[in-house]
């Protein structure tokens, strides 16, 4: 007990400092929201991986899927890694930097408003994004409270409120900035965390090879050996998981902001394959992690569903020291992703929502003062929604926190990459994806509540979540050149004026770039 204390005391301790710390470069909205446009490589991409990897990886999706997959759930990790973190710091990274600068846009809502001069735009996207966050900021909570009762047996409430007071401290205080240093920090943690963890785990049944034969013995009704298979019992399912976990980090504001704040082209390469690393290591580690949950729940009833309790029981019987690891890499984990959420929420909702409704603008100081309140108001709602769902198994929020990654990802991921490379595109197209993906969401909300019935096609599209999520994604990304195409007025009328940032001429060293000419 004094380890764990210790090394959480710590551990709270050093996130605090860096807090104060970086109050110098929080000073402004932009130093605050930004860090100034100014970040590194390495704070990036860590920045990037650990807002991607939280508690509901670690506990409950590794849990979930490893259970239903197999070994074979090591390929949502690595689809994480490559299409999840190669490709959008490949495809959108540069560009998303370069045209937010000539924009002078903070935060994905505004990227909406001034790219396709529309207030409206701005505002329902704000919305969206305030909206589906919250649900999904209060999922963050869930997935500690078996871990924290594990090793500490406190209530649940405690660790939320514990876990939300601090975050609260370090957001307001050191902004982005902050919550870049701390989520490096955090990710150090979790690096070595899941090595240690992975290594210990599959020891207790005699290591990898051992455990990979006693995975292969387990039944299953589908074929033998299904769960030390290339693709599992499932591969279809397997695939949905993969691309709704993966591709839609691309329109996710939390995800696509840490690009606003990179600081030059070097940085965006040397981030690349920092992330991209990161990923397969964390992302990979914990569902390949989960792919041996089998071994740990010994004669399971019939129709087992307690997911959530897999990834616990699985590290239950490590020694102390290792216990304390595992509570730091899912506490680094889980606040690394909430700091990120909150300060994208309290951003959006300040400078996107509020400040749309007013005739007079605020002033630099006032806009501040502002972000600083919500981001209280922001963790204090998502920890009370967090509380209630835990104590009261309220059905409606469970489901919300479900669907709210597939309504933010299907409403933005089309509209936010053709926006960066074509200029086609249309303010109804745009308009048409949010509803598209809102809806579709509310309406998945509603069969799993068992509150409309679904049959045909669409039972196949409204299946879960997880099915609908990847449909709304895909389809949006047909929708949009549809739309503009048939909406051709719609064209911003300053559009080459917006794309012209991609074509100013910079001076870059031979060695970067060949030239045709000689040297006089």
């Amino acid at each position: 007990m004094f380890i764990k204390l210790f090394l959480l005391i710590l551990f709270f301790a050093i996130f605090i400092f860096v807090g104060i710390k970086c109050r110098s470069v929080s000073k402004n909205v932009n130093g605050y929201v930004l860090g100034g446009r100014t970040v590194g490589p390495w704070l990036t991409a860590f920045a990037y991986g650990t807002s991607y990897f939280s508690a509901v990886i670690f506990v409950g999706y590794a849990g979930q899927f490893g259970w239903k997959f197999g070994v074979a759930s090591t390929w949502i990790g690595l689809g994480n890694a490559f299409i999840g973190s190669l490709l959008p710091w490949a495809i959108l990274g540069r560009r998303t930097r370069i045209m937010t600068q000539h924009l002078n846009s903070k935060t994905m809502p505004d990227f909406f408003g001034q790219r396709f001069e529309s207030k409206g735009l701005k505002v329902a996207a704000s919305a969206i994004t305030f909206l589906f966050l919250i649900p999904y900021t209060a999922s963050l909570f869930n997935g500690l409270s078996r871990l924290f009762k594990m090793a500490f047996n406190v209530d649940y409430s405690v660790c939320v409120i514990a876990m939300a007071v601090l975050t609260a401290i370090y957001v307001i205080v050191g902004g982005y900035m902050a919550t870049a240093v701390n989520d490096f920090i955090q990710g150090i943690i979790m690096l070595i965390g899941i090595v240690a963890v992975i290594g210990a785990v599959l020891a207790k049944n005699g290591g990898f090879m051992q455990s990979l034969s006693l995975m292969s013995e387990i039944e299953s009704p589908v074929m033998k050996g299904a769960f030390t298979s290339f693709f599992g019992p499932e591969p279809f399912f397997l695939l949905i998981v993969v691309l709704l976990t993966s591709l839609g980090t691309w329109g996710l504001p939390q995800m696509v902001g840490k690009f606003y704040a990179i600081k030059n082209e070097e940085s965006i390469k040397i981030g690349t394959v920092i992330s991209t690393f990161f990923a397969v290591i964390i992302a990979g580690g914990c569902y390949f992690l989960g792919g041996f949950g089998r071994l740990f729940i010994k004669n399971p009833p019939a129709g087992f569903n307690d997911f959530d309790s897999i990834v616990p029981t699985m590290l239950s019987g490590l020694g102390d020291v290792l216990i304390a690891v595992v509570l730091i890499l899912v506490l680094s984990a889980s606040m690394s992703t909430l700091s990120s959420l909150v300060l994208t929420s309290s951003s959006t909702l300040t400078l996107d929502f509020i400040n749309s409704f007013k005739k007079k603008e605020k002033t630099d100081k006032q806009n501040l003062f502002v972000l600083r309140i919500f981001v209280a108001i922001f963790i204090i709602i998502s920890a009370v929604i967090a509380i209630i769902q835990a104590k009261s198994k309220v059905t409606f929020i469970a489901q919300l926190m479900g669907i709210s990654w597939g309504a933010l990802s299907g409403s933005f991921l089309a509209p936010f990459l053709y926006g960066l490379y074509w200029k086609k595109v249309t303010k109804p197209a745009v308009a048409v994806s949010f509803c598209f993906g809102s809806v579709m969401m509310i309406i998945q909300l509603f069969v799993s509540m068992k509150i409309i019935p679904v049959s045909g096609i669409f039972s196949a599209i409204f299946k879960t979540s997880l099915h609908s999520g990847v449909y709304t994604m895909l389809a949006s990304l047909v929708i949009v050149p549809l739309v503009s195409i048939l909406t051709r007025k719609g064209i911003p009328s300053k559009i080459d004026d917006m794309f012209a940032c991609y074509d100013t001429t910079v001076m870059v060293p031979v060695k970067q770039v060949l030239t045709d000419t000689e040297e006089k």
